[in-house]
This record gives structure tokens, C-alpha cells and sequence, in this order.
């Protein structure tokens, strides 16, 4: 049972708008974040990063060298920069040497994942990666190469460790959690997360176990509709009582790569209009007191997320931290259950019976 600390550190938006860079990056780098869920290729859109804040660390190498990375349950490979990476992304973060490790194994297999503004290439290999003291030997990973435009410049982490399911793995590499559980490395086939609200320390990963300091208001098992992603099914959203969107069902991803709630766009326009934003999401922070709570109608249950969850305050002003995004699927619409819903509960992501747990947060 091993907890990797997570800690806050200034989102990629605030970075770039102390620099007085925000407004030129957004118009260089259009994105589509729904090419990260399509399904069959491994796409990573990384701007979903832009206001994240949870980053843990993570060593790879005999002896260790350390990385700060996403833990991401919307992709299943693990990466980080190298020495062979010469892209001025690169040359500002942490890179692996593979040449000042005794346990790493080279191999000719290269590594292409697609972002919505640009592309990582390199080439895979395999080492021992310490995640919270778990030693995973063998374990293969990304040593990036290229990482070609600036997105990667001015991000807070090094690289990517991703917690979904092999079946959407780049290069049909083995996911970190999967070894973990190959290797019984884990008392339990499953792991959690809380995210902590606002400037509150103490957010987690917990590899093999479920902290029942965080689960005092019980446990809603909610069984996966695919595994692939973390993915379920909602039955609807209501405001105020009132069903306002996903009203003949729907398909939902619980990823903690991705910041907001990102929803069809029909039922963005809906929900905007319902709440009382402007088609870009603003709201008057004042107005934003009495916004009601949004309820997600999963598994016979409901989820409520509040409007101090979803209502995001910067510089005085407020804006809803919902983005549009329409995915094809053969179920139906997709919405995308983001860090926004994720901090008003602890999630259990549990391989052994592909389920996932909500406990809701005081």
C-alpha cells in the first residue's frame, strides 16, 4: 500500500499570464480535446493540462532519477523527456540518461503519441520506475526525442504516467499499474485519488488501497461500460429537478488528466443558458453565489457538484468550468468527468472488478 503525494504548483495558466504570453499561445495553439477519446489511437491533447495543478513525483533508473509527471486516467503510457530530446521543451525540464542507469534495456521500438497542437516521437525502453516505493522492474516507457512547439516549454511536469487500460496503450506498452499488479506489487487490484479543493494540501494517489478516512459517507460502485478509458454510464443531468441534458442516456470518462467538465456541445449552449454565462462561460461572480448545484444521475444515484466545484474564480472575475466537445461514440453522447468533479469526491479505480467508486467529500 504506497500514497504518492501530489502537490499544487502554478497551472500553466498562470504561468503564461504572468509572463503576459497567455493571449498569443491561445491563438498559436488551437486544440480539440475531443481527439484524445477517439477510440483506437492514443492521443493525448495536452492543453487539457492549462489550469491542472496535481503533479506527483516518480523516479526511473539505478540509481534514481526523478521526474514530476501527470498521473493521468486517460491514457495508459508512461513517458519523460531525454538526453537524446533536443527541442527547446526538452532542455528545461528533467531528462532520462539512460547511459547513468545499470538496469535500463534499450530497444528498437519507437514511441509516436499526436497532441492537439503538435506530437511526441521517440523510442521505448525498459528500467526500473519507483512510484512511492514501489519498485516496478522492467517496466517500459517513453524516452521523448522530439517534442516539437513550445506547449511543452512552459508546463510543470516532465512527463506522463498514465492509468487507464492496455487496450489504448501507444505501442501496446504495458501501463505501469498493470506490472504493479502482474508482479503483485499491490495488495489490492486497485487504486485511489483524492484531489484536494483550492489551496488545501494533501491530494493522492493511493496504489493498492482504500483510505477509509475519505469514504465515512459509503462507497457508490458504478460498473464500466468499456475498458478502455474509465468509462461509465449516466443515465442524465439535471438542474433544479429538471433533466437539462444527457436525457436518454450517455457515456462519461472519470479522468483526472483533464481539468474541467467537458461536455457535448449542444448541451454546453443548454447549460450556459440555463445558469445565466455568456456563450464563452462567463458569469458575474456575483450571480455565481446562487447558482444551483449540477446532479449526475449515475448507476440510480445521484452525483452533485456544486457551483464553488464548478465556477472558477481568477483575478476577480468568474468564469464555469465547463468546455465544449463532441465525440462520436456508438453509445451515444461523451462527456468528460474532469479534476472539477473529481475534487468533490474520493474515486476508487478499480481494476479487479472494473468498477469505479465515488465517495462524496465533506
Amino acid at each position: 500500500v504506497r500514497r504518492v503525494p501530489l502537490r499544487k504548483m502554478k497551472s500553466l495558466r498562470q504561468r503564461l499570464q504572468e509572463q503576459g504570453l497567455l493571449e498569443s499561445y491561445l491563438e498559436q495553439h488551437p486544440y480539440n480535446l475531443a481527439a484524445k477519446y477517439f477510440p483506437g489511437i492514443a492521443v493525448e491533447p495536452l492543453e487539457n493540462y492549462m489550469d491542472d495543478e496535481y503533479f506527483g513525483t516518480i523516479s526511473i533508473g539505478t540509481p534514481p532519477q526523478e521526474f514530476t509527471v501527470v498521473f493521468d486516467t486517460g491514457s495508459s503510457n508512461l513517458w519523460v523527456p531525454s538526453v537524446f530530446c533536443s527541442s527547446p521543451a526538452c532542455r528545461n525540464h528533467n531528462r532520462f540518461n539512460p547511459a547513468e542507469s545499470s538496469t535500463f534495456l534499450s530497444t528498437n521500438d519507437t514511441l509516436f503519441i499526436a497532441y492537439g497542437s503538435g506530437s511526441m516521437t521517440g523510442i521505448l525502453g525498459y528500467d526500473t520506475v519507483n512510484v512511492a516505493g514501489i519498485n516496478v522492474r522492467n517496466q517500459i516507457f517513453g524516452l521523448a526525442e522530439t517534442e516539437p512547439g513550445d506547449f511543452f516549454y512552459y508546463t510543470p511536469f516532465d512527463g506522463i504516467l498514465g492509468l487507464a487500460f492496455p487496450s489504448i496503450a501507444s505501442s501496446g506498452a504495458t501501463p505501469v499499474f498493470d506490472n504493479m499488479m502482474m508482479e503483485n506489487l499491490v495488495d489490492r487490484r486497485l487504486f485511489s485519488v483524492y484531489l484536494s479543493r483550492d489551496s488545501e494540501a494533501g491530494s493522492f494517489v493511493l496504489f493498492g488501497a482504500i483510505d477509509p478516512f475519505y469514504t465515512t459517507r459509503g462507497i457508490s460502485w458504478i460498473p464500466l461500460s468499456a475498458e478502455t478509458y474509465w468509462q461509465i454510464t449516466m443515465e442524465s443531468v439535471s438542474v433544479n429537478g429538471a433533466p437539462v441534458a444527457c436525457s436518454s442516456g450517455c457515456q462519461a470518462i472519470v479522468d483526472t488528466g483533464t481539468t474541467l467538465l467537458a461536455i457535448p456541445l449542444r448541451a454546453l449552449r443548454i447549460l450556459l443558458s440555463r445558469l445565466g454565462a455568456s456563450s464563452s462561460g462567463e458569469i458575474s461572480c456575483e450571480a455565481a453565489r446562487n447558482l444551483p448545484d449540477l446532479i449526475f444521475h449515475i448507476h440510480g444515484k445521484e452525483f452533485p457538484v456544486p457551483p464553488r466545484a464548478y465556477v472558477l474564480r481568477s483575478n476577480g472575475y468568474c468564469t464555469l468550468g465547463l468546455q465544449g466537445m463532441d465525440v462520436p461514440t456508438e453509445e451515444g453522447e461523451l462527456w468528460i468527468l474532469g479534476d472539477v468533479f473529481i475534487r468533490e469526491y474520493y474515486v476508487i479505480f478499480d481494476r479487479a472488478n472494473n468498477k469505479v467508486g465515488l465517495s462524496r467529500l465533506p
